[in-house]
């Protein structure tokens, strides 16, 4: 226990977690470069990146996202793996494409998705991937990952969550293919893309390149990734030996329901959010009173761990190390999580963002709690130019928000 209680900062991730540090054609900056250099010194160990779009169709609504879609962005992160590997930390570069998560306005080409079912959130409809296509989509993947390695990357880890492409090939909702990509009778689940696309990699990669992936247990879609699904996924990823599950929770469709927090920004919401946004004042008026019941209602409050039970279950099944990530602010937390067996590892994203020392905190004091009063101030400005960080703090120093 003694031992553990010394080391178990060793246990924790940085959970992939947006920039918005990169220039308009997704090279890293020195920002983004100093960014995970802060991290690395305070003694975070495991560091995930931000999703890093695999292609230009691939990318995300968010200004400044870091693309890996080319050569000659690998002396770009190459800077940045030589930083953090001077602290003795480990880097892993999620790789994702957002399917029909997007905007045509956004990434100048027609919005793909696994089918032409339309995002309510994101509104276009998708153009359905043909099969040569999502052969194309798994190269890219594929050659993506050969230039993580190549930059130096301990690892990839791929982004099949939060209703991003990859998930929408597993989930039965969205996938109503009748090719080899469509759901499979056995499985219950669309999961030949995402083996395609790891033995794809492995292949080009090699055996020992370490692969991570994160993964939604559920979510709120009007037909739910069921438990049988989410239990039918993991023998899927046992039976191909990836290096560590990450399991989180939910679609982009009800975002806050991702990550949670204790308050809905409406008026940052109004101000940034590429769906909502509007300088009317009137408009501003009939969305609060009209809109924020609605939110309200769809909305899961925050809880301590909240996927801690979807950790439980895989653990069951598999001997896959597992990182849990979600409602995770103390060490007393991230011990007891550990220590009950229900996972291996934690993961955090908004911690860090108030606190890039919150490791060294835990190492002093190894029941500290965070600072992070999970205002969501932080994940709604995604949507806006500025990189990210936290606003409460800013706050303090300025009133305004822009």
């Amino acid at each position: 226990m003694n031992d553990f209680q010394e080391n178990f900062t060793n246990k924790i991730f940085r959970s992939a977690t947006f920039e918005g540090m990169a220039d308009s054609n997704g090279f890293p900056t020195d920002e983004y470069r100093k960014y995970y250099k802060k991290l690395a010194e305070n003694e975070v160990k495991n560091i995930i990146t931000g999703f890093t779009y695999i292609s230009q169709e691939g990318r995300a609504i968010h200004p400044r996202q870091a693309g890996i879609d080319s050569d000659e962005k690998i002396p770009y992160f190459q800077k940045i793996t030589d930083c953090v590997h001077k602290f003795d930390s480990k880097i892993y570069l999620q790789i994702a494409h957002t399917g029909r998560q997007t905007s045509e306005q956004i990434t100048k080409k027609k919005v793909v998705g696994v089918s032409n079912k339309k995002s309510n959130y994101f509104g276009s409809k998708p153009k359905q991937l043909s099969t040569n296509e999502i052969y194309s989509v798994i190269e890219s993947f594929t050659n993506a990952a050969k230039r993580a390695k190549l930059a130096g990357f301990d690892g990839i880890q791929l982004h099949a969550a939060h209703g991003y492409l990859i998930h929408q090939f597993l989930h039965p909702y969205i996938n109503n293919r009748n090719d080899e990509f469509g759901i499979n009778n056995q499985t219950g689940i669309g999961d030949y893309f995402l083996r395609k696309t790891i033995l794809s990699i492995r292949k080009k990669c090699g055996q020992e390149f370490p692969i991570l992936i994160k993964i939604s247990a559920s979510d709120n879609l009007p037909k739910q990734f069921t438990i049988n699904n989410f239990i039918s996924l993991i023998k899927v990823l046992d039976e191909l030996k990836i290096s560590k599950i990450e399991i989180s929770y939910g679609t982009m469709e009800n975002a806050l329901n991702i990550f949670r927090g204790k308050s809905i920004p409406y008026d940052v919401i109004l101000k940034h959010n590429f769906h909502y946004k509007t300088n009317s004042i009137l408009k501003k008026k009939l969305w609060k009173i009209f809109a924020t019941p609605f939110l309200k209602h769809k909305a899961i409050p925050f809880s301590e761990m909240y996927n801690l039970k979807y950790a439980k279950i895989a653990k069951k099944i598999t001997d896959i190390p597992i990182i849990c990530v979600g409602g995770f602010r103390s060490g007393d937390e991230i011990k007891k999580a550990i220590i009950s067996g229900n996972t291996d590892f934690v993961s955090l994203c908004r911690p860090f963002i108030c606190e890039h020392d919150f490791v060294k905190k835990l190492a002093k004091n190894s029941s500290y709690i965070s600072n992070c009063c999970d205002c969501n101030i932080c994940a709604i400005m995604c949507d806006s130019k500025n990189s990210t960080r936290c606003y409460f703090t800013y706050q303090r120093k300025r009133i305004a928000t822009d």
